[in-house]
């Protein structure tokens, strides 16, 4: 049972985040310059600066949404707190069991069936064999899957995908939950639904961190931003506030393009 009294608590700590990969780019040869080589190319090694200097404290109660462009460091940020990732600086606390939802699919064996990708999800997550099984049905119903819940996963959609693995993260009622851009596809009906969910969980004083280029959603469902940019924590406060400075910065304004899944 989830503890009430840990609203307004620290669900995770990120105290000076950095993280440094490098990167191996081919560069293109002139004519006499292939021929000075043999034919062989020539190989750069490129320092990405993913995260640098970042500094996040998350609260149970809160719902943190991410914002920034493609490169901004999300998604990094979100690998490093679920663990999937070592930082090369700085440290995470997280105080708390975590449930992710970081991409279509991951975590899910393609020859395996929904079934069968269910017990390994919830096994994966913490839960006995025997709490699995008495969570199956919610988490078939949730997902809509009907009979498809026994084919093989190689023959789902990235719909059908998305609606299983957001079953299997909401259900287990993670204490921290982190959704990366997962809601981006599938029916209008279903997002409806998954949107209600972190809803609901936020009234649990759960710990929930969306990252989403929606920023109608983010304005719905959050009550808490920060911005990225480039590995760096730009602006972090209220959902309009910080919204309406990405916006401007992408000098886009305030149109309802941007405001769905861009």
């Amino acid at each position: 049972m989830f503890d009430p009294h840990k609203a307004g608590e620290i669900a995770v700590s990120v105290q000076n985040l950095g993280l440094i990969y490098k990167t191996t780019i081919d560069k293109k040869l002139s004519l006499t310059n292939r021929v000075k080589h043999l034919g062989r190319g020539t190989k750069q090694t490129r320092i990405v600066n993913a995260l640098d200097g970042v500094n996040l404290d998350i609260d149970y109660g809160n719902v943190l949404g991410v914002v920034g462009a493609n490169g901004a460091g999300k998604s990094t940020m979100m690998r490093v707190i679920s663990g999937i990732l070592p930082p090369t600086s700085g440290r995470v606390e997280v105080y708390g069991k975590v449930s992710t939802l970081l991409a279509l699919g991951v975590g899910f064996n393609k020859q395996l069936t929904g079934r069968e990708n269910v017990i390994l999800g919830g096994l994966a997550s913490g839960l006995s064999r025997d709490e699995i099984e008495s969570h199956f049905e919610e988490i078939a119903d949730f997902a809509e899957l009907g009979e498809a819940i026994d084919a093989p996963m190689r023959t789902y959609s990235s719909g059908m995908y998305a609606r299983l693995g957001f079953s299997v993260a909401v259900t287990v009622k993670p204490d921290i939950l982190i959704v990366d851009e997962a809601l981006s596809t599938g029916d209008a009906r279903f997002k409806e639904k998954s949107l209600a969910k972190l809803k609901e969980l936020r009234g649990d004083n759960r710990a929930l961190i969306l990252v989403s280029h929606a920023l109608g959603t983010i304005r719905d469902v959050c009550n808490d931003v920060a911005w990225l940019h480039k590995g760096k924590l730009i602006q972090r406060g209220m959902p309009n506030d910080v919204v309406d400075a990405y916006q401007e910065f992408l000098a886009v304004g305030k149109s309802a393009v941007v405001n769905e899944d861009v």
